[in-house]
């Protein structure tokens, strides 16, 4: 079913020219944050997901299914063919190893949290062509022994 609303939502948003970011402005998130809701990967409170209903135009059950706690990250495996995903893999697979180093030696023995997590994203002019910015800032989430 959830798979359905996000469907809706993004034929909306094409049909009616919305952009994430005025989508964030009007329930008070960042457009990052807004996407991944709208997209499945996040749960919107009550009031969130009553303005999201009204935004695109949904039906008034989708308001609860908006407000359930999503299976995140199941849609990866149909987008992992998507050139821009691809490269974020690429990045991943390349420099992974790289950032798991330097964290670790940085800050000790754990993991950046992608829970208590921000991102940014950021266009950025160039005279040889626009950059794509972004930013993520994880918590720091030590392993403890027990």
């Amino acid at each position: 079913m959830r798979d359905e609303i996000t469907k809706r939502i993004l034929c909306q948003k094409v049909i009616n020219g919305i952009k994430w970011k005025d989508v964030a402005d009007e329930i008070g998130c960042s457009k990052e944050w807004t996407a991944a809701a709208c997209l499945g990967n996040m749960k919107f409170s009550q009031d969130q997901a009553q303005k999201i209903t009204q935004i695109f135009q949904l039906d008034d059950e989708d308001t609860k299914w908006l407000q359930q706690i999503p299976a995140r990250g199941c849609q990866a495996d149909s987008l992992k063919n998507d050139p821009l995903i691809y490269r974020w893999q690429e990045i991943i697979s390349v420099y992974g190893p790289a950032l798991k180093e330097i964290i670790q030696e940085e800050f000790g023995d754990g993991i950046m949290s992608a829970v208590d997590f921000t991102m940014d994203i950021q266009k950025i002019a160039s005279p040889t062509g626009d950059r794509v910015e972004v930013t993520l800032s994880g918590k720091f989430l030590p392993y403890r022994n027990f």
